[in-house]
Order: C-alpha cells, then structure tokens, then sequence
C-alpha cells in the first residue's frame, strides 16, 4: 500500500495562502523540486490543479516565462511531467498529464494507493476531506517565518483532532523550519 503525504507551505500563524507572503527562495524550491520528483503522483482538487497549472505549465511554445527566474526552472519543469490526478465534480476534462477522479473519494483514493508507492497531495480544500477519512499518512509543513494575518488556516475545518507525531525536522537557512509528521498510534 502507498503512502499519500499532504505537504504544503504556512506561515507562523497557520495561513496557507499561496499570496501570504511566502515568497519562494532557492532552497526551498530545491526542497519542493526534491519532494516533486519523489513523487509518483500528485493529487490536486481543481483550485490547487488550475493555480499550480496557470504557474508551473512549460508554455506551448517551450520557452519559461520570463518573470521564472533559472533556480525555479527545475521546480517547474519536474512539476509539469508529473502525473497528476485532479478531485473536481466541476472540471469536464483535464490535461497537463492529469486524470480526472470522480465519484467516491475513498475508494478514488485507496485505488490509488494501491497504484502508486508515494502519492503527494496540496493545497487548502482536499486535505481536510481526506484527514477526515484517515486517508494521509504523513503530513509535512513548510513552516515559514512570516506573520500573515489572514488567509485560510492549514487544515481549516476539520471537525475533529487530529494528533499527529513528528518524524522529521529539518531547518532551512532562510528560518524556514520543515515539519513531517504522521498520525499518532
């Protein structure tokens, strides 16, 4: 069975707004480059599908934007081969090497375990819905020294504790301390 990992960035006080002031530096981008290529596949719902597909997609004509600067090509090009799965009842279709899940998330996912070793999963709105059904193995924070003051909160919503024990930290040159946990026995 695979493990599904929930990783994703936030600040001090729990936001996980991509706009939060989480600017990306070279060390984190090779940390997230790293973790992207570990990767089987990835699970996005349709927000964190189109926002990461708007960013990280190499344009039809090949070339990268110029506002991606050269330490965020390898991010960007290891994201756009990566198979992706997409949880949306309200996308018709999906490209950029995705397939679309429809139907029960449970089983959607448990199939997927099955077909992959490590399953990687983003963003604010899936997560909780699979917390909730104990579907994460491991949950892993890019913890940011930022005080955002607003935006949604790491796994907001969810309607009951989760306790979870660390497996690993990791403290980045910028301040940024990386968290890995799995839910306590």
């Amino acid at each position: 069975m695979g493990t599904l990992r929930y990783s994703i960035n936030v600040t001090l006080d729990g936001s996980c707004h991509h706009e939060a002031g989480l600017p990306p530096d070279e060390e984190s981008m090779r940390y997230w480059t790293a973790q992207v290529r570990e990767a089987d596949a990835m699970l996005f719902g349709r927000v964190t599908y189109e926002l990461m597909e708007s960013a990280w997609r190499r344009p039809a004509s090949g070339t990268w934007p110029e506002w991606m600067r050269p330490w965020e090509v390898p991010f960007a090009t290891a994201i756009d081969r990566a198979r992706k799965y997409v949880v949306s009842s309200g996308l018709d279709a999906v490209d950029w090497n995705a397939e679309l899940l429809r139907g029960d998330l449970v089983r959607q996912v448990a199939r997927l375990k099955t077909e992959h070793a490590r399953l990687s999963v983003g963003g604010v709105t899936l997560p909780v819905a699979l917390a909730q059904h104990g579907l994460i193995d491991e949950y892993e924070f890019l913890v940011h020294p930022v005080v955002a003051g607003h935006g949604p909160p790491l796994l907001g919503g969810l309607t009951g504790q989760l306790r979870l024990e660390l497996v690993d930290r990791r403290e980045l040159r910028s301040g940024a301390v990386v968290t890995r946990y799995r839910p306590a026995s």
